[in-house]
């Protein structure tokens, strides 16, 4: 059973993912926040397996509250997954460097938010192309001149691992890495756990900051 935590400042909309959830049989809510600073208490009560997220809350916001979870060492198994619009940008990219997992539109259909936690409770990051490419871009557009050090990519990696780490920042999922760079599945995978590694990235969702940050992937690019 995955255990769900949801997170949001209106009771109505907390109500609804819970109920959404509980409808699945493999998932079950354990409880509801309304603030960040609740969502943080509760995150250390329950130990929940998947935190959704939202990003505007009171005392505590939910930018604020990933960080707080993700920092605690007790809490390394929990993963949050914000819950965003495409007015809220900034705050989303922000949020991926707080540790957020992934994030997911408010009006994402309910079958696909059910898939969205089991993926982030599997351990991979949510970030869907649509989604990721604009968000990221639009973030990057306004960088601090230090932000982009050049075109390339992050010191310690090999020429492949660049290019499967630009493709990563792309939104390209495992199996499009392999279609793309001509390899097998299993390769690709080992390029992610060493990029992983070499980065000390906490997930997906950290190589594509890596990919930007670093200058291997530009706004506008693909």
């Amino acid at each position: 059973m995955i255990r769900v935590l949801v997170a949001d400042d209106q009771a109505l909309v907390r109500g609804s993912f819970r109920l959404l959830v509980d409808s699945a049989p493999d998932l079950g809510a354990v409880g509801e926040a309304a603030d960040g600073v609740e969502a943080f208490e509760l995150a250390r009560a329950q130990r929940p397996d998947v935190v959704l997220m939202d990003i505007r809350m009171p005392r505590l916001d939910g930018i604020e509250a990933t960080r707080a979870i993700t920092a605690d060492p007790e809490l390394a198994g929990v993963r949050v997954l914000v819950l965003t619009t495409f007015d809220l940008d900034d705050y989303a990219f922000a949020a991926l460097r707080a540790g957020a997992a992934g994030f997911l539109l408010k009006d994402t259909r309910p079958a696909e938010l059910l898939d969205a936690v089991r993926v982030v409770a599997a351990g991979e990051a949510l970030l869907a192309p649509r989604v990721t490419r604009r968000l990221i871009e639009e973030y990057t557009r306004r960088p601090e001149p230090s932000a982009l050090p050049g075109p390339a990519g992050p010191a310690g990696v090999t020429e492949r691992e660049r290019e499967v780490l630009a493709l990563v920042g792309l939104g390209f999922s495992n199996e499009e890495i392999a279609a793309e760079l001509h390899v097998s599945l299993s390769t690709a995978k080992t390029h992610i756990g060493r990029l992983l590694q070499k980065l000390a990235a906490r997930d997906r969702a950290q190589l594509v900051i890596a990919a930007y940050e670093s200058g291997l992937v530009r706004p506008g690019t693909r």
